[in-house]
């Protein structure tokens, strides 16, 4: 299996759909954005925006700072964890992914998982979840406690950018980043 340094190098050179055409940067991930090592907890984004894109690192936008404080309040620290996006290239105008994209991206995914070896993976929104739990998962009927990918267990939850649609959701954001912290804190947690 390669290391996640040779993955990233083939994201990085990928042209596989057409969103190669218009990104700045291949936004692969890492710890702190950018750092290939393990890590407990693996976080999952739909893709890139405007600042991530521009930036080449995940969640660096206002989506991403709503992130940061959410993961403190539950207490989980963003520079532990290992941010990721299931497409890596920023699609024109933050449109939503197109499936194509998302089936030219999945093996980059997978071998993230496989490589990093999260204790614990928090889907955000429903392009990580259904990529994670299945094209039938939905993230109101998949939050809680029970969700797997592989032996791997998937809190699923709504995303940093939807926070403020509905009255309550970031209450609800807050439990489900708790749970991910409950689970990690277990002692029988793989």
């Amino acid at each position: 299996m390669a290391n996640l340094a040779a993955v990233r190098l083939s994201a990085e050179a990928c042209q596989r759909c057409d969103l190669w055409k218009t990104r700045k940067h291949v936004v692969f991930g890492g710890v702190d954005g950018y750092r290939d090592i393990e890590a407990d907890v693996m976080i999952v984004g739909e893709a890139p925006g405007a600042e991530e894109d521009a930036e080449g690192l995940p969640f660096e936008g206002a989506a991403g700072r709503k992130l940061t404080r959410v993961l403190a309040e539950a207490g989980l620290d963003r520079r532990a964890a290992y941010l990721t996006n299931v497409v890596k290239c920023r699609p024109p105008g933050n449109r939503r992914t197109h499936p194509g994209e998302i089936a030219q991206c999945w093996d980059y995914l997978d071998a993230q998982i496989a490589l990093v070896r999260p204790r614990v993976i928090v889907a955000l929104g429903s392009t990580a979840t259904r990529r994670l739990l299945g094209p039938r998962a939905h993230v109101g009927t998949s939050r809680g406690p029970g969700h797997f990918s592989g032996d791997c267990p998937v809190v699923a939850t709504y995303h940093p950018a939807a926070l403020n649609r509905k009255k309550g959701r970031r209450d609800l954001v807050l439990g489900d980043l708790t749970l991910a912290k409950r689970l990690l804190d277990a002692p029988d947690a793989t």
